[in-house]
């Protein structure tokens, strides 16, 4: 029996969270809104299970440890370079408006949530946080600009660890026995300088291993099947080992073991960003159904008027106040300020403190302790909610998104990749050329198409491509190995479904014998279509041209199918890209532009001699 619970709770928590986030995914949904309505239906709803008292003692642990990681993932997106770019406007959300946030939500607590004090403090800083288990997945499915995408990044990763310490010393505080000695209380004795350690403590225990690893490293004295093990039980490690010392260092250690590594810039980190992100998204499906199953009935119908004022006040009213006071002569737009004001979605963080420290204060009988989960609760559920559905408009309407229409990125600027994106360009298709010769791109700039002078493999050509996001890759030089590297490279990033480069040549694409498709693109176009092949077409005349189809015809090529076509682009939707690896082509719809490369207009010259052109 306990087999069968064990198997059913399994597929209930993985498949309904994996299937939870396909879902969000597939029809551009916040995935966090869906796991928290699995959640409720499991628990509270059916109540299928109920994981604290399944699991027992060792629940809340496991969770603190799966926030842990998911702190670690975020540390290693916080390098110093975004720092110094967004500084001031991220001191302000850190340093200012957390203290800020804490006495206007303590206020709101006492005076609106009707709660005592000690229970309002309480309650002020567990809600100080914004958790990165809401916010992460919000920014991978929006475009926001990458100054504001920072802003909502570092807040929510930094302020993590910090408002979980904080409401821990806030429990610590309204926990603890007058002193009977004469002078300074016991709060003041003891607290500073357990607070002072602690997270002394945390920061040397999340550089030390960052540090060992970059030396081991470096001198080849860790093997790379044991690279990303290594780190994963060192996060896990100092997290544990931290919140020895005080709850919540673990997550301070962690995110500082994060950053460390990402500032370091050790080798190898890139199969880490890929491991790290897979992890992440199961972790987070399986926390958010967990912690929402968790919820009881009971805490559910403690739900009161005076709770959801107190909700619709710490949103409405709270932290854009707060916001709009620590902000006030930053480097940030009145836009920035008022987005950021709005979006604070709260997540796990909020939701393991308040089930633990909630049930602590109430044993010690201060009155109104029973209502800091369910107000918690309610004001989760409502961030996710409104923040997650609103986040995409509104960034929209204050003009902070870059654009939504699938875009596509050229490397390589040589004659007919330059008139490939300026029809594009002319059609109103985001397109960049970018290329690693300056003088490559002044063509392409003279049109007016968008260009970039970096080398994509490099971290400044990754950073700048961040600035003007691809959806689309096409690696066109002449080097074919250097257009599979490029493809291997941004692969993970876009899809491999999504990358593509100029074909090395048949014999080069044999499944066996020839190059491995996990070190290349797609092929663009049919094998045949080499690059000495379409540069020979251009040179003899051919342009690209573009079309948009009246009618479903069926014709692949305007001309009565003389040209080869490239793609078909829905705009809005998506960018199709022809390939002879395409398990099923797209068949263009009425109002789909067609791409295709033309022969002459005036009188079309006889095809190259063995040259696969689609008749």
């Amino acid at each position: 029996m306990q087999a069968t619970n064990l198997a059913i709770g399994i597929l209930c928590v993985l498949g309904g969270g994996i299937a939870a986030q396909w879902v969000a995914w597939r029809f551009q949904l916040p995935a966090i809104v869906l796991l928290f309505a699995l959640g409720l239906f499991y628990g509270p709803g059916l109540g299928l299970f109920h994981p604290a008292a399944a699991i027992g003692p060792y629940f809340h642990p496991l969770v603190s440890m799966a926030v842990a990681f998911i702190v670690f993932e975020g540390g290693l997106a916080l390098d110093l370079r975004q720092w110094r770019e967004s500084g001031e406007g991220v001191l302000r959300l850190t340093a200012a408006a957390l203290p800020i946030n804490w006495v206007l939500g303590a206020a709101a607590a006492h005076y609106v949530g009707h709660l005592g004090w000690g229970t309002a403090w309480l309650f002020g800083a567990i809600v100080v946080v914004t958790g990165p288990t809401v916010v992460l997945p919000l920014l991978r499915h929006t475009k926001l600009q990458p100054r504001v995408a920072a802003f909502l990044r570092w807040e929510a990763i930094v302020n993590d660890p910090i408002a979980a310490i904080l409401a821990t010393l806030v429990l610590e505080c309204l926990l603890i026995k007058p002193s009977h000695s004469p002078g300074l209380s016991l709060a003041a004795v003891e607290i500073g300088p357990h607070l002072l350690f602690a997270t002394m403590f945390a920061i040397g225990c999340g550089v030390f291993p960052a540090v060992l690893i970059k030396f081991l490293s470096s001198r080849d004295l860790l093997p790379e099947i044991l690279r990303i093990p290594m780190i994963l039980a060192f996060a896990m490690g100092v997290a544990a080992v931290c919140n020895l010392v005080m709850q919540g260092a673990g997550l301070m250690a962690a995110t500082v073991f994060g950053m460390a590594l990402a500032n370091l810039h050790v080798t190898g980190m890139a199969e880490l960003q890929r491991i790290k992100e897979s992890l992440g998204v199961i972790v987070v499906s399986c926390l958010f159904v967990l912690l929402t199953a968790d919820l009881q009935r009971t805490v559910l119908s403690q739900l009161s008027l005076s709770i959801m004022a107190l909700t619709f006040t710490v949103m409405f009213i709270v932290r854009p106040l707060g916001i709009f006071l620590s902000t006030i002569g930053a480097n940030m737009s009145w836009q920035e300020r008022l987005f950021v004001g709005w979006i604070a979605p709260r997540g796990i963080v909020a939701a393991a403190v308040s089930g633990v420290v909630g049930l602590q204060l109430h044993d010690a009988g201060y009155p109104g302790a029973n209502l800091i989960t369910p107000a918690v609760f309610a004001l989760i559920a409502s961030t996710m909610i409104l923040h997650g559905f609103s986040l995409r408009p509104l960034a929209r309407a204050l003009r902070l998104t870059l654009s939504d229409e699938p875009a596509l990125a050229i490397m390589g600027a040589n004659a007919w990749s330059t008139n490939l994106a300026r029809v594009l360009h002319e059609r109103g298709i985001p397109v960049l050329l970018v290329d690693t010769y300056a003088p490559a791109l002044d063509k392409a700039a003279r049109f007016g198409v968008p260009v970039l002078n970096a080398e994509l493999l490099s971290v400044e050509g990754q950073e700048s491509l961040e600035e003007r996001p691809a959806d689309y890759l096409i690696a066109a030089t002449p080097d074919a190995i250097y257009n599979g590297l490029v493809c291997a490279r941004m692969a993970p990033d876009l899809g491999r479904q999504r990358v593509f480069q100029v074909s090395p040549g048949v014999a080069r694409l044999d499944l066996y014998h020839g190059l491995s498709r996990d070190s290349r693109g797609k092929v663009l176009g049919e094998p045949g279509w080499n690059f000495s092949l379409i540069d020979s077409l251009y040179a003899r005349g051919w342009r690209f041209d573009s079309s948009i189809v009246e009618e479903t015809t069926g014709e692949t090529a305007p001309d009565g199918g003389q040209g080869m076509q490239f793609m078909t682009i829905r705009k809005g939707t998506a960018i199709w890209i022809f390939s002879a690896e395409d398990v099923m082509q797209t068949e263009p719809a009425v109002g789909d532009i067609i791409i295709t490369f033309m022969p002459p207009r005036q009188a079309a010259e006889p095809p190259v001699a063995d040259s696969p052109i689609p008749a």
